[in-house]
């Protein structure tokens, strides 16, 4: 006799679910990194998951700039520097700018696990040495060098002495190019640039051109070096158009001569003085040389 068999469907394992993912788990044990749900399933941009991740997997001294991240990522340095924007305005990220060996200023990364964490404590400035106030005095007092000596320093440009056409045009760039973000330092500087450009009779649309039009795909290094490598030399003036020698040529259309009657035919004709018209004066030549023969 046959088994009885039923077409109810079969059940389900319990736990299992019937819709969305389902993961199938490995147990690491060596080149992994633990990231916490709240930056994995953090909402928004999926670059900026990407970046924290990627940066959390990296060893300690890995330079993780927007040049070295540019390399990694086919994202270009607005996403990534956005990226970075936003991790660090969440608390993960955090840049500061420390004072190494020699005066060097250098910008050092920390990333966090969990913003609010723990801080590292900021290295110590170095002390400078205490001088000796018996070699001071018996020291000769030096000579004030003069402010136009080799050793003098630069004056540093202001913005406030600078021409204001120049830093319209500066602070506009950003318009034709959102990557040309200047600081106040950078327009002042370049300032002067603009204005020798201006003075030789360029324009400010072609000024803009000039300094946005064939950048490259990915600035590797800040706008503010490409710009002043492209104002680095003044186009030559334009040359004032020669003063024609002679009587001036007359402006606009020729005067128009008024209707004259003609004292032959009586046929009308424009003319400055009157008399005959071209035809009668030329019937009358005509007459002259035969009476004349």
């Amino acid at each position: 006799m046959a088994e009885p068999q039923s077409n109810a469907l079969t059940r389900a394992d319990a736990g299992v679910p019937t819709s969305g993912v389902i993961h199938v788990r490995t147990r690491l044990t060596a080149d992994f990194t633990v990231i916490a749900n709240a930056l994995a399933q953090r909402r928004g941009s999926a670059v900026t998951i990407g970046v924290a991740a990627y940066i959390s997997s990296l060893p300690d001294g890995t330079p993780v700039s927007i040049a070295a991240l540019c390399e990694h990522f086919t994202e270009g340095e607005i996403l990534i520097s956005r990226a970075l924007r936003e991790l660090e305005a969440a608390g993960y990220l955090e840049r500061r700018r420390v004072r190494g060996p020699g005066g060097v200023i250098r910008t050092r990364t920390y990333f966090y696990d969990v913003p609010g964490g723990p801080r590292p404590p900021t290295p110590p400035r170095p002390r400078k040495p205490r001088p000796n106030l018996a070699q001071e005095a018996d020291a000769p007092e030096p000579e004030a060098a003069a402010d136009t000596g080799p050793t003098a320093s630069p004056p540093t440009p202001s913005l406030a002495d600078a021409d204001e056409r120049a830093v319209a045009i500066l602070a506009s760039l950003r318009i034709a190019d959102p990557r040309l973000i200047l600081s106040r330092r950078d327009v002042a500087a370049l300032a002067p640039a603009v204005t020798e450009w201006l003075a030789a009779g360029v324009g400010p649309a072609q000024i803009t051109r000039a300094l946005t039009t064939g950048l490259p795909d990915r600035l590797l290094t800040r706008p503010a070096r490409i710009l002043a490598f492209r104002l680095g030399e003044a186009p030559l003036p334009v040359a004032a158009p020669a003063t024609p020698v002679g009587p001036a040529a007359p402006s606009g259309p020729p005067p128009v001569l008024p209707w004259r009657t003609c004292h032959g035919c009586d046929r009308a004709f424009r003319s400055a003085t009157g008399g005959r018209c071209r035809d009668c004066r030329a019937a009358a030549s005509g007459e002259d040389l035969r009476t004349a023969c």
